[in-house]
């Protein structure tokens, strides 16, 4: 929607010894995966996994204790240099709606003068079509924070995403929507993938992993117990931790696991 240089196409992730420990206490132990591709990818496990803060490291919200986080282009091995080590761009959505205190048609404009984007005039049109995907037409002027729970995170949604960023962070982001709400926003994170946004999910709704990951990655305890496809990890998963947690014999980390 913004003019912006050449997207990032399928970044590759790679994570490394992934740590944090805090007060001496080691929330996200060891993690190391690889994320390729450019579909959704669900981050599932009990309360206490540590699926929130993995996600924030990966954002790079908080600072890793130890570890590495690198993020690759794999597409651009044949681009010019400076594309080929073109950071992808990134946005988050979390549980709770982060709005300003203004409109909602505001909300949305300053997201576009953050990215330099400040021309009025051509700021309306791409305004006005965020509205119509989030089904917000005619709340332009209503201030954001009235609006309802579902409203409010279909408008966290659009303003993520009026800046195509080549990764969206999801942090449960219908965890407290009614169905009609849950519905609109993955149809949002649907159509945001379809643009060839990658999507990293945190989310402990079974179903809705089973509508919109191509991929699960499964933690317990700050450890990662498996990841793979995500109707092989939902139907036949080969961890203890997996297979209790979907059969809904766990809703707490086990340490003992």
């Amino acid at each position: 929607m913004l003019e912006q240089p050449i997207k990032v196409t399928n970044p590759s992730l790679e994570v490394t010894d992934l740590t944090y420990v805090i007060k001496g206490k080691r929330l996200v132990d060891h993690l190391t995966f690889q994320l390729s591709g450019p579909g959704i990818t669900a981050i599932m496990g009990p309360n206490g996994a540590g699926k929130s803060l993995t996600l924030r490291l990966l954002h790079g919200l908080i600072t890793p204790t130890a570890g590495s986080i690198t993020w690759k282009n794999p597409s651009a091995s044949h681009a010019p240099t400076h594309t080929q080590n073109k950071p992808p761009t990134q946005a988050m959505v979390f549980q709770k709606p982060v709005l300003l205190r203004r409109t909602v048609a505001e909300n949305l404009r300053y997201t576009l003068s953050v990215q330099g984007f400040r021309d009025k005039a051509r700021q309306r049109p791409l305004i006005a079509r965020a509205l119509e995907r989030a089904g917000l037409t005619g709340l332009d002027k209503s201030p954001a924070r009235r609006l309802s729970g579902g409203e409010q995170q279909r408008l966290a949604m659009a303003r993520a995403l009026m800046t195509t960023p080549d990764i969206l962070f999801l942090d449960e982001p219908t965890s407290s929507l009614d169905p009609s709400s849950t519905y609109a926003v993955e149809r949002l994170v649907k159509e945001a993938n379809a643009d060839g946004t990658k999507i990293i999910l945190v989310s402990h709704d079974i179903g809705q992993a089973k509508r919109l990951a191509d991929e699960i990655i499964f933690l317990n305890a700050g450890r990662l117990m498996e990841q793979g496809p995500a109707a092989t990890v939902l139907t036949n998963p080969a961890s203890k931790a997996a297979r209790q947690y979907i059969n809904g014999e766990i809703v707490t980390a086990d340490h003992t696991l």
